[in-house]
């Protein structure tokens, strides 16, 4: 069943991913959800037990070891219930089943600070319900994992009029959406009826599905400045190693605190471990009350005012293998795409992670690439605004000295290149190429997703937006014009220099045609054409 329900799930990771307010193609709860219950099924397949009780505590801790994300970490706690009501069974009743849900979401609602209905929460409940409504009339297992299926569906459909926000917008939970798809593939492999394995969604449904339960889903529904704290912050501690207090954990103790500094907070232990998730403004504070009770084993952060700038990129973040010779300088670069790492190692760059926006490379990804380097001291330019602060938390984690550029864009990290000096001191590069990040403009063309309204511009689904520094400012069916527009709000008397980078969707003939209106147009002005193989955004423009 658990096999089946992850392979469900990440087939449909990408469509999940896909249901976003805000109409750029991102979002990231299919993934954190996709890899939360891959990590419990791993668990599970490792276990060398029969024993139904033990293979539920193995997929219990599976689950909260890989637990990603707000929906991922209430998806551990649905099944973590689950796994304690099975604890003890050789073999499930259907009444075992039924009662293993319901158990599941009372301990998914203790652990969530403050319940939200119209969430994944809502969708978890409606399938519990549906399930020891049917064991009253039947003893068939496959009958009630049915209706636990059907009653999670209609949990899904009523999102919408329980969360404000989805019904302004007339959509439900993506983070519900997600366990339905779990729940599917349950049944599929209880019963060995297969379904379709990848849901391909009508025209009304694309429209209807949308993320609520993560922080991303709604970017589009109100200004940066309306978001109280701005950074989604999530860590794991391992209870009782190298602690900075005698204090003995108290979760409860632990979760009154950081409801103090934040809010959607969710706190759950087990005997070895305590996973956190909380959107606040003092990230640092939350790792400080990790530590006092034993390591930091994971750690993790977005920033959230910043997340609609870059694009879901659907590769892992991985960093570059060891260097076998010691270097002075390591310049590490995030980037997506085999043209872009490329043109970074043609400008100096030593070594690239990649990652994108719903797979940011983690702190820890970032320390390992510094320690697997090997050398004496390092820059890393992030490229990214939602990486920047994971970036900045690496520093104090390795042994050798290391700055942090803060770029925001892949043009802003190229142009921070041209600055870099590898005879000079760190503090000095650092300072010349942060200076050099006010020098560019960084333009992104993609398409739309969906009819909306953004800063008064109307935008249409299939259309392609131009995006300057991080702002929608063009809607047009066609490409190359709004390519063009893009452009030419761009453009200034005292740009010099565009720097058009193709990407997976776009072609040579098209950036061809946009260089030959810019040679027209504005013929002092020098133009590079570069293929960059970037995901989801068919060019990227610098103006310098």
């Amino acid at each position: 069943m658990v096999r089946v329900a992850s392979h469900r799930l990440e087939k449909n990771a990408k469509f999940v991913n896909s249901l976003n307010v805000f109409p750029v193609p991102d979002g990231d709860t299919g993934t954190n959800m996709s890899l939360t219950i891959q990590s419990g099924f791993k668990a599970v397949n490792e276990s060398e037990s029969d024993h139904v009780g033990t293979l539920g505590k193995a997929l219990a801790k599976g689950l909260l070891m890989g637990a990603r994300g707000n929906s991922g970490v209430i998806t551990s706690q649905i099944f973590r219930g689950f796994s304690k009501s099975i604890e003890n069974k050789d073999s499930l009743t259907a009444m075992d089943l039924a009662k293993a849900f319901d158990d599941g979401v009372k301990t998914a609602y203790k652990a969530v600070m403050k319940p939200v209905e119209g969430t994944i929460l809502t969708v978890a409940r409606y399938g519990a319900e549906a399930g020891m409504k049917q064991v009253e009339s039947t003893n068939d297992i496959a009958e009630v994992m049915k209706a636990v299926v059907a009653g999670s569906k209609v949990g899904l459909e009523k999102t919408p009029s329980l969360l404000p926000v989805l019904k302004e917008v007339g959509v439900v939970d993506s983070g519900g959406q997600g366990l339905v798809f779990i729940y599917e593939g349950f049944l599929e492999g209880l019963t060995g009826q297969s379904g379709d394995e990848e849901y391909i969604p009508d025209e009304r449904d694309m429209t209807e599905m949308v993320n609520a339960s993560h922080h991303q889903s709604v970017q589009g529904q109100f200004s940066t400045d309306e978001i109280k704290n701005g950074y989604c912050t999530e860590m794991m501690v391992e209870l009782g190693k190298n602690p900075t207090t005698d204090e003995k954990f108290d979760n409860e103790k632990l979760r009154d605190y950081l409801d103090c500094i934040g809010d959607s907070l969710i706190c759950v232990s087990d005997d070895e471990f305590v996973k956190v998730h909380v959107h606040t403004n003092y990230p640092y504070k939350v790792w400080a009350a990790g530590k006092k009770y034993g390591a930091l084993v994971k750690i993790k952060i977005d920033n959230m005012r910043l997340q609609h700038e870059t694009i879901v990129d659907e590769d892992e973040p991985v960093a570059e293998p060891v260097s076998q010779e010691p270097i002075d300088y390591a310049v590490i670069a995030v980037s997506s795409g085999a043209g872009l790492t490329e043109l970074f190692k043609s400008l100096g760059v030593t070594h690239v992670i990649s990652g994108g926006q719903t797979m940011n490379p983690s702190t820890n990804d970032i320390v390992d690439a510094i320690n697997k380097s090997n050398a004496k001291r390092a820059l890393v330019l992030p490229n990214n605004g939602n990486i920047i602060m994971a970036a900045k938390q690496a520093v104090d984690l390795v042994d050798i000295p290391v700055a942090i550029v803060g770029s925001k864009t892949i043009s802003q990290g190229m142009t921070a290149m041209l600055s870099f000096n590898p005879e000079a001191e760190l503090d000095e590069n650092e300072e010349n190429m942060e200076d050099s990040l006010d020098t560019v403009k960084s333009g992104q063309i993609t398409q739309a997703i969906r009819d909306t309204e953004i800063d008064g511009l109307k935008i249409t689904k299939g259309h392609y937006m131009g995006i300057v520094d991080g702002k929608i400012l063009v809607d047009d069916e066609d490409i190359i014009a709004g390519t063009e527009k893009m452009l030419d709000a761009m453009i200034d008397e005292d740009s010099e220099v565009i720097t058009i980078l193709i990407g997976q969707e776009g072609n040579d003939d098209d950036a061809q045609k946009v260089a030959d209106y810019l040679d027209d147009k504005y013929a002092d002005l020098e133009t590079e054409i570069h293929q960059g193989d970037q995901p989801v955004y068919p060019y990227l423009i610098s103006v310098e």
